[in-house]
């Protein structure tokens, strides 16, 4: 029987062929048309009837969108996609047939591109109303930014074929400037492709002899427990190396599908920004408006999704989050983190991966493993205010290898609970090797803070 991971892969590689397709596209309707029906024929490959479960989604979110005032829609948008995200993770409560596992990976990311697109009609209304936006801002901001989609063409976004099961997560706005492109013929898409395959080969050397010799049934035998604690504690690395090389193939290969289909792609000089789209709107006008089209140099950095070296070397945990499903990041960022009210500020973080963990499942392991990420960045940033900030650059370079070890340290520990999932799985795996992060997490918190205090009334005193 052919695996999931096979399933999964031969569809991301037919996506990036068929971008060469769909870039030569010529007309908005047709290039719509074909990216839909394409999305919709891989859902009902990989899902079956269960596709009902997408279709409710959207029907639901047109709904909402067509009945909620545009002050309220991104809200009641949101409550009716993470509503109806429980009941597609538990009608096999009610005597309903389990999705697949594929289908949960699409209904993830129509989740995202549902409340996105609420919030940015929802957005793009109220900053025409903005006091202090002058009237060229406001201009712009009803050219490029407002959006106005109908029932089709919300139905369209939601299957677009590119990024329906891996993401990267893009803006309507992204989507509707991509079938407008009158100019993808121009658009350098080789250079591009080539830059994000290169790493491919080794990526995949990598995620396949590891996976011949470790394995996450393995933590839950007997035998497994019966190793010494070294054994046990250094398990989790090899882990963490098949968790994201194998993560790192699907979203390179997503990426390589948006630039073969010339999505995503604008101007340098529109300073575009990841899943944000260009920020300079009135370069973006002067771009629109050369009569060289053939000049105008393009980018895919509204739709750069993974920074490898970010991940592999930044020295802080929240670097190395920032380098990860950058899009996504976007998504939460935008959407939730800088949504919450000024008196829950010191909650943020929290909520914000608490959000990011009911998105991803509602298996204990996830929430195990984001509420883990608070403590730990409260404990880099005791450690660096007390040891970095002052310090000589030779103890700066000191300082931050050590932190670049404990943040990976910290990457393989909350790992074990994304692929363990279960609650006693986890806690029994933590257990194992008596909980080490949590506990170097506590004592870095502890250490932080009782020098940090020591310095101050040590300078105080002089």
């Amino acid at each position: 029987m052919v695996s999931d991971d096979t399933v999964y892969g031969v569809l991301l590689v037919f996506s990036v062929a068929f971008g060469l397709y769909t870039k030569n596209l010529k007309g908005a309707d047709t290039r719509q048309t074909v990216s839909t029906i394409a999305g919709f024929c891989t859902i009902l490959l990989i899902c079956h009837l269960h596709v009902f479960h997408s279709i409710i989604t959207v029907i639901g979110t047109c709904v909402v969108l067509k009945c909620v005032p545009h002050r309220n829609c991104h809200i009641a948008c949101f409550i009716w996609s993470f509503g109806y995200l429980v009941v597609f993770r538990t009608v096999h409560l009610l005597g309903i047939p389990a999705p697949p596992p594929l289908s949960n990976a699409v209904q993830l990311f129509l989740t995202l591109r549902m409340i996105g697109l609420a919030f940015e009609i929802h957005d793009s209304r109220m900053a025409v109303f903005k006091e202090d936006a002058t009237e060229e801002e406001k201009r712009l901001i009803k050219k490029y930014v407002h959006i106005d989609p109908s029932f089709s063409d919300i139905f369209s976004y939601a299957y677009c074929y590119i990024g329906m099961m891996t993401g990267p997560y893009y803006k309507y706005r992204t989507y509707q400037d991509w079938l407008e492109e009158s100019n993808t013929e121009h658009i350098a898409t080789r250079t591009p492709f080539w830059e994000k395959v290169k790493p491919l080969p080794l990526i995949l050397a990598c995620f396949l002899a590891f996976s011949h010799y470790f394995n996450i049934q393995y933590v839950e035998t007997d035998e497994f427990s019966d190793q010494p604690f070294w054994f046990r504690l250094f398990y989790m690395m090899p882990m963490f190396i098949i968790f994201r090389t194998r993560l790192y193939i699907a979203w390179l290969l997503s990426e390589c599908m948006c630039i073969t289909s010339a999505l995503g792609a604008y101007p340098v000089k529109s300073k575009p920004k990841c899943g944000q789209g260009p920020t300079d709107l009135k370069a973006l006008e002067d771009t629109q408006n050369e009569s060289d089209k053939k000049s105008v140099e393009y980018n895919f950095q509204s739709v750069h999704n993974l920074d490898i070296w970010g991940c592999e070397l930044a020295p802080t945990t929240r670097e190395g989050l920032r380098s990860w499903n950058m899009t996504v990041q976007y998504w939460l960022a935008t959407y939730i983190h800088r949504r919450i009210p000024a008196n829950l500020k010191a909650y943020r973080v929290s909520i914000t991966m608490g959000v990011s963990a009911f998105w991803h499942g509602i298996h204990p392991g996830y929430y195990l493993s984001f509420l883990t990420v608070p403590p730990i960045l409260m404990a880099e940033t005791a450690m660096s205010n007390t040891f970095r900030r002052d310090a000589s650059p030779l103890q700066q370079q000191l300082f931050d290898w050590g932190c670049w070890f404990f943040k990976m340290r910290g990457f393989d520990y909350m790992c074990m609970g994304f692929l363990l999932l279960r609650l006693n799985s986890t806690l029994n795996y933590w257990c194992s090797i008596y909980f080490t992060g949590h506990i170097v997490v506590v004592l870095f918190l502890v250490i932080g803070n009782v020098f940090m205090k020591k310095t101050r009334r040590e300078v105080k005193k002089d």
